[in-house]
């Protein structure tokens, strides 16, 4: 079992740069991928970013390509997003996932609550 606890949202102007993490616990975190996934009011949950469980390997949507970088500490269990250049588009609640290394929603066991992010323009 593993729970996943998302902080580091908040209000941001475009241009301007937030670090989003995600802690977990129980045993799992070191053994699995993780991702970031976000949804928009009325719009459905998209994949952002996602790692493999060495952190060595990452994927990211086109959307946030150059801008945004997933990483993982796996003695803290924790994994972060840092988002910079952020655009009025990105704002979405941000929620972090663990299970497997993929960008596929289904994929993933495990959800944190998420995190609101909102950026100004």
């Amino acid at each position: 079992q593993v729970q996943l606890v998302e902080s580091g949202g908040g209000l941001v102007q475009a241009g301007g740069s937030l670090r989003l993490s995600c802690v977990a616990s129980g045993h799992l975190f070191n053994s699995t991928g993780l991702a970031w996934f976000r949804q928009a009011p009325g719009k459905e949950r998209e994949f952002v970013a996602t790692i493999n469980r060495s952190g060595f390997s990452t994927y990211y949507a086109e959307a946030v390509k150059g801008r945004f970088t997933i990483s993982r500490d796996n003695a803290r269990s924790t994994v972060f997003l840092q988002m910079d250049k952020l655009q009025p588009v990105d704002t979405a609640v941000y929620y972090c996932a663990a299970g497997t290394y993929s960008q596929e929603a289904r994929r993933y066991s495990y959800w944190g609550q998420g995190t609101q992010v909102t950026v100004s323009s």
